[in-house]
């Protein structure tokens, strides 16, 4: 298939195919006329990509399993280097998930303390409108 069908079918766009062929993520093969041409395995080396990336992962983190599809692994995240990045990727999901976590425990805190605060408290003045 031709790049137009092939952006198409992945739900993207020419310019992103060419970008992903410029890091070495697409293959970049041409027929006799000179235009690029794809295969199904393309197509789901982009879904590959587009999936992780959906997750968080960013593009350079697609490539070990984009080189475990193409090593012929029918999935893509069976390979020693992909298993490594979701390693990672768990690692720092987890700290995000901890760091909010405890924001949202501040912010709770705050919400009780202003609660416990206001319904006995005169009318505070809200001066950001600039209303006095």
């Amino acid at each position: 298939m031709r790049i137009g069908e092939l952006a198409a079918r992945a739900g993207t766009t020419t310019r992103t195919l060419r970008y992903y062929e410029s890091r070495g993520l697409l293959p970049a093969r041409r027929g006799g006329n000179g235009y690029r041409t794809y295969d199904e395995d393309d197509l789901k080396l982009l879904r590959q990509i587009r999936t992780l990336q959906d997750f968080g992962f960013d593009l350079e983190e697609t490539r070990p399993f984009v080189e475990c599809l193409r090593a012929g692994h029918p999935e893509g995240d069976s390979c020693p280097a992909s298993l490594v990045v979701y390693r990672r990727k768990l690692g720092e999901l987890d700290t995000l998930i901890e760091q909010l976590t405890s924001v949202r425990a501040q912010v709770a805190a705050q919400l009780t303390r202003a609660e416990a605060v206001a319904p006995g408290g005169p009318e505070p003045k809200c001066e950001l409108g600039g209303h006095g």
